[in-house]
């Protein structure tokens, strides 16, 4: 769809209503504006906090997709304490230590 708006004092412009709706922008949201092969190119953006960019790493979103399937087959572990939790850690570990030690045949 394509619609015609005009570029007023200051430069600004209005994204007509239909564009926002689709999308879901708000005031306040941000906008990533370039110039591709002669044309303006708007790209929603969402920022994240510096505390929490952590959360969205290549690495840590693979665990949650890990941990979700996990979740999803029914692979879950219940502990009465959290003791309990710390010793299945420790003895999940010791095994995968001993496991990658053993000879290859």
């Amino acid at each position: 769809m394509s619609q015609l708006i005009q570029i007023r004092k200051k430069a600004q412009l209005t994204l007509p209503q239909s564009v926002r709706k689709e999308l879901g922008l708000r005031e306040g949201d941000f906008l990533d504006v370039r110039v591709q092969n002669g044309a303006i190119v708007l790209k929603v953006k969402k920022v994240v906090d510096r505390e929490q960019a952590w959360f969205w790493t290549r690495q840590w979103q693979e665990g949650e997709a890990e941990a979700e399937e996990d979740i999803r087959s029914g692979r879950l572990h219940h502990f009465a304490d959290a003791s309990k939790a710390i010793d299945f850690l420790h003895k999940t570990a010791r095994d995968a230590s001993a496991k990658s030690s053993e000879p290859v045949e």
